[in-house]
């Protein structure tokens, strides 16, 4: 897993996976505005096949509208970005963007806006946790190392 993201691994399928990473996000606080399904994508577009992947979108207002202050071009990295994939049938992986990262692509980043990214980490964070404890004990840290 790379440095940029969150991950867990579960051993709960895809289907059932989608649904608790939804319902995870929303009890941290975050709305999907987005939903790109990567397979039907990829299919319609490329003829091409690859496992069930879906990019969640997940954004929480308030947030974002305070990085939005700050630092107007942070727009580009929203919304969180939080991605499942099927490794197997029985395997799924769960990534999100870590918003800590966002504090590395602007030159001088504010108070505020290391306050929001740490706060958006925390959350999603504590979303992954849930899941990795409620449908599995194998449990990437927030590094993305096992």
């Amino acid at each position: 897993m790379a440095d940029y993201t969150l991950s867990i691994s579960t051993t709960t399928p895809y289907d059932e996976t989608v649904a608790a990473v939804r319902h995870q996000l929303a009890e941290a606080g975050f709305g999907v505005l987005t939903e790109i399904d990567l397979r039907a994508t990829l299919k319609a577009k490329l003829d091409v096949d690859v496992v069930p992947q879906v990019i969640l979108g997940a954004c929480r207002p308030q947030l974002a509208h305070q990085a939005l202050e700050t630092e107007p071009s942070i727009a580009a990295l929203l919304p969180c970005n939080v991605v499942v994939r099927a490794v197997d049938e029985h395997t799924t992986v769960v990534e999100a963007f870590d918003p800590a990262m966002m504090t590395s692509f602007v030159a001088e980043p504010s108070d505020t806006l290391r306050t929001v990214s740490e706060d958006a980490r925390a959350r999603l964070g504590s979303a992954l946790a849930a899941l990795a404890d409620t449908h599995d004990d194998t449990r990437t840290d927030a590094g993305g190392q096992h």
